[in-house]
Protein backbone atom coordinates (compact mmCIF):
# COMPACT_ATOMS: atom_id res chain seq x y z
CA UNK A 1 0.00 0.00 0.00
CA UNK A 2 1.45 3.35 -0.99
CA UNK A 3 1.22 6.51 1.06
CA UNK A 4 0.43 9.11 -1.59
CA UNK A 5 0.11 12.68 -0.48
CA UNK A 6 -3.37 14.05 -1.04
CA UNK A 7 -3.30 17.15 -3.22
CA UNK A 8 -6.42 19.29 -3.40
CA UNK A 9 -7.64 21.39 -6.31
CA UNK A 10 -7.15 24.55 -4.20
CA UNK A 11 -3.40 23.86 -4.04
CA UNK A 12 -2.89 23.72 -7.82
CA UNK A 13 -5.68 25.83 -9.32
CA UNK A 14 -5.05 29.10 -11.13
CA UNK A 15 -6.62 31.85 -9.03
CA UNK A 16 -6.29 34.42 -11.81
CA UNK A 17 -9.73 34.06 -13.29
CA UNK A 18 -11.37 36.53 -15.65
CA UNK A 19 -15.10 36.97 -15.17
CA UNK A 20 -17.17 38.74 -17.83
CA UNK A 21 -20.75 39.59 -18.71
CA UNK A 22 -22.44 37.34 -21.27
CA UNK A 23 -23.71 40.34 -23.23
CA UNK A 24 -20.21 41.25 -24.40
CA UNK A 25 -19.46 40.61 -28.04
CA UNK A 26 -16.88 38.00 -28.94
CA UNK A 27 -14.66 40.84 -30.19
CA UNK A 28 -14.82 42.60 -26.81
CA UNK A 29 -14.16 39.31 -25.03
CA UNK A 30 -11.12 38.63 -27.21
CA UNK A 31 -9.67 42.01 -26.27
CA UNK A 32 -10.08 41.13 -22.59
CA UNK A 33 -8.57 37.66 -23.12
CA UNK A 34 -5.50 39.19 -24.76
CA UNK A 35 -5.10 41.94 -22.15
CA UNK A 36 -5.41 39.52 -19.23
CA UNK A 37 -3.64 36.65 -21.01
CA UNK A 38 -6.61 34.49 -20.04
CA UNK A 39 -7.00 30.92 -21.23
CA UNK A 40 -10.74 31.10 -20.63
CA UNK A 41 -13.47 33.47 -19.56
CA UNK A 42 -16.03 32.69 -16.89
CA UNK A 43 -19.42 34.25 -17.57
CA UNK A 44 -21.07 35.67 -14.48
CA UNK A 45 -24.58 34.81 -13.42
CA UNK A 46 -27.34 37.19 -14.41
CA UNK A 47 -29.15 36.66 -11.12
CA UNK A 48 -29.13 34.40 -8.07
CA UNK A 49 -31.11 31.69 -9.89
CA UNK A 50 -28.82 31.60 -12.92
CA UNK A 51 -25.69 29.49 -13.46
CA UNK A 52 -22.12 30.36 -14.44
CA UNK A 53 -20.98 29.92 -18.03
CA UNK A 54 -17.56 29.50 -19.60
CA UNK A 55 -15.95 30.37 -22.93
CA UNK A 56 -12.75 28.78 -24.20
CA UNK A 57 -10.74 29.79 -27.27
CA UNK A 58 -11.94 26.52 -28.84
CA UNK A 59 -15.54 27.74 -28.51
CA UNK A 60 -14.66 30.90 -30.43
CA UNK A 61 -12.81 28.90 -33.09
CA UNK A 62 -15.62 26.36 -33.55
CA UNK A 63 -18.68 28.57 -33.15
CA UNK A 64 -17.48 31.84 -34.66
CA UNK A 65 -14.39 31.48 -36.88
CA UNK A 66 -15.22 28.10 -38.44
CA UNK A 67 -18.78 29.25 -39.17
CA UNK A 68 -17.58 32.55 -40.65
CA UNK A 69 -19.57 34.60 -38.13
CA UNK A 70 -18.56 38.14 -37.28
CA UNK A 71 -16.97 38.48 -33.80
CA UNK A 72 -18.44 41.99 -33.61
CA UNK A 73 -21.98 40.65 -34.04
CA UNK A 74 -21.93 37.52 -31.88
CA UNK A 75 -22.51 37.78 -28.16
CA UNK A 76 -20.75 35.59 -25.64
CA UNK A 77 -24.05 34.18 -24.35
CA UNK A 78 -24.61 32.68 -27.83
CA UNK A 79 -21.45 30.55 -27.74
CA UNK A 80 -20.72 29.92 -24.06
CA UNK A 81 -21.11 26.59 -22.33
CA UNK A 82 -23.70 26.87 -19.60
CA UNK A 83 -24.13 25.52 -17.01
CA UNK A 84 -20.51 24.68 -16.32
CA UNK A 85 -19.28 21.60 -14.56
CA UNK A 86 -17.45 23.06 -11.60
CA UNK A 87 -15.17 21.48 -9.03
CA UNK A 88 -14.75 22.01 -5.32
CA UNK A 89 -11.46 23.43 -4.03
CA UNK A 90 -11.37 20.50 -1.59
CA UNK A 91 -11.54 17.85 -4.35
CA UNK A 92 -8.53 15.57 -4.73
CA UNK A 93 -6.76 16.29 -8.05
CA UNK A 94 -7.00 12.60 -8.98
CA UNK A 95 -10.80 12.81 -8.87
CA UNK A 96 -10.69 16.08 -10.77
CA UNK A 97 -8.68 14.36 -13.54
CA UNK A 98 -11.22 11.52 -13.62
CA UNK A 99 -14.06 14.03 -13.89
CA UNK A 100 -12.30 15.73 -16.82
CA UNK A 101 -11.93 12.39 -18.61
CA UNK A 102 -15.50 11.28 -17.94
CA UNK A 103 -17.07 14.49 -19.24
CA UNK A 104 -14.51 15.52 -21.88
CA UNK A 105 -13.46 18.65 -20.00
CA UNK A 106 -10.17 20.48 -20.40
CA UNK A 107 -10.82 23.17 -17.83
CA UNK A 108 -13.30 23.84 -15.01
CA UNK A 109 -14.04 26.70 -12.66
CA UNK A 110 -13.38 26.15 -8.98
CA UNK A 111 -16.44 27.26 -7.02
CA UNK A 112 -17.10 27.44 -3.30
CA UNK A 113 -20.15 29.03 -1.66
CA UNK A 114 -21.32 30.24 -5.07
CA UNK A 115 -18.08 32.21 -5.55
CA UNK A 116 -15.51 31.64 -8.31
CA UNK A 117 -12.13 31.01 -6.70
CA UNK A 118 -10.25 30.23 -9.90
CA UNK A 119 -9.99 27.68 -12.67
CA UNK A 120 -8.20 24.36 -13.04
CA UNK A 121 -7.06 22.61 -16.19
CA UNK A 122 -4.99 19.61 -17.16
CA UNK A 123 -1.78 21.68 -17.03
CA UNK A 124 -2.44 22.59 -13.40
CA UNK A 125 -3.26 19.00 -12.50
CA UNK A 126 -0.25 17.47 -14.22
CA UNK A 127 2.45 20.09 -13.78
CA UNK A 128 1.64 21.04 -10.19
CA UNK A 129 -0.52 18.19 -8.92
CA UNK A 130 1.84 15.27 -9.31
CA UNK A 131 4.70 15.05 -6.87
Amino acid sequence: MSNKTRICVREVMNDKCTIIDGRLTVQEALIIMRQKEAGCLVVRKRNEHDEFGIVLPADIAKKVLAKDRSPERVNIYEIMTKPVIAVSPKMDVRYCARLFVRFGLTLAPVIENDQILGVIGYNDIVLRGIS
